[in-house]
């Protein structure tokens, strides 16, 4: 797989395709980033944002992972004793999940987001930035129902750590496209270059199948997750025998989150994936590629549960050592 493969493999978005273009040219050196909260445990989501992060170290990009404790403090997660216990943990799990350690920069908000030069840009933003577009920008990501002024400033420090962790590339969620857009069109006007961006999908509500899959609603799969918690929640998933499921009763559009699941998290990091069958109900089906399994269901000849039952084993096999790591840190203190 060439690099420019490598970058836009289950993406969403690429903001813009000759700017990524560009950076496919010539990956050695470049450095990507993806931003996390020290909010708590990994979940799906900052796997599904870490696969892209594996792809690019593949392709030869540097990985800054910003453990973003001050961002964390704004949005209402903790004491700033609190966030550290819990960033020194994420950091951890990350390298647990598959990220390169040789090739991973792991960094605090707070090492340089309090620097007087950081302060002054950031006072320069806040004069180019309305209230309602910083509110904007922050309407999918914030915590709580009552917008607070750290919140306008959130999206702010968002786009200025691009420029003071020396960025090539900004991956998030579609929840941060917003922030994404909000920088490029501000940042040039304090001199500094618009960032180039890539976005990931969202995996959907696991149990409906509508908006997306929340550690704070619902039901979400993380690195805390025994294997029978694992193999509960996949089994009671929302999986139609088709990869485009028709709207509910209320006329909100469904996705399939098991073969969204297959998609951005298993394929990607395994070869080849084995749905177990007994040989009265065909034997063992082997995949090659997502493509294929996909079909499969949509024809009938691979059924819920057994999709089911295969996605549990290779999303427990990503998330054992993760959880070790947990254990054993908790067994330390």
């Amino acid at each position: 797989m060439d690099a420019h493969e490598l970058l836009t493999r289950n993406v969403s978005e690429v903001v813009t395709e000759a700017e990524v273009e560009a950076l496919a040219d010539d990956p050695e050196g470049k450095r990507a980033y993806v931003g996390y909260e020290p909010s708590g445990v990994l979940h799906i989501g900052h796997m599904l944002t870490a696969n892209k992060l594996i792809d690019l170290q593949e392709a030869g990009f540097e990985v800054v992972v910003l453990l973003a404790d001050v961002h964390a403090y704004l949005n209402g997660k903790g004491t700033f004793e609190e966030i550290a216990d819990v960033a020194e943990r994420m950091r951890d799990q990350f390298v647990a999940y598959g990220l390169d350690e040789s090739q991973t920069e792991f960094r605090l908000g707070s090492e340089f987001q309090f620097d007087r030069e950081y302060v002054t840009d950031l006072h320069q933003l806040e004069l180019e930035t309305s209230l309602s577009r910083a509110e904007r920008a922050m309407s999918e990501i914030k915590s709580g129902d009552t917008v607070k002024v750290s919140q306008a400033v959130y999206p702010l420090m968002q786009a200025l750590d691009i420029v003071y962790l020396d960025l090539d590339l900004a991956v998030g969620g579609m929840e941060q496209r917003k922030v994404h857009m909000l920088a490029r069109d501000v940042l040039p006007k304090i001199d500094y270059d618009a960032p180039t961006c890539l976005h990931t999908p969202l995996i959907a509500d696991l149990g409906t199948g509508i908006g997306k899959m929340s550690s704070s609603e619902g039901v979400t799969i993380s690195m805390e997750d025994s294997t029978e918690d694992i193999e509960q929640k996949v089994n009671g998933a929302f999986c139609p025998p088709t990869r485009d499921p028709d709207p509910d009763d209320e006329g909100r559009e469904r996705e399939n989150p098991v073969l969204q699941i297959f998609e951005y998290h298993v394929f990607p990091r395994f070869e080849t994936v084995v749905v177990e069958r007994p040989e009265q109900y065909g034997g063992d089906l082997t995949y090659d590629d997502y493509e294929s399994l996909a079909d499969d269901l949509e024809s009938g000849e691979l059924h819920p549960a057994d999709a089911k039952g295969a996605l549990a084993t290779y999303l427990d096999e990503l998330i054992a050592p993760g959880r070790a790591q947990i254990v054993e840190s908790r067994d330390g203190r």
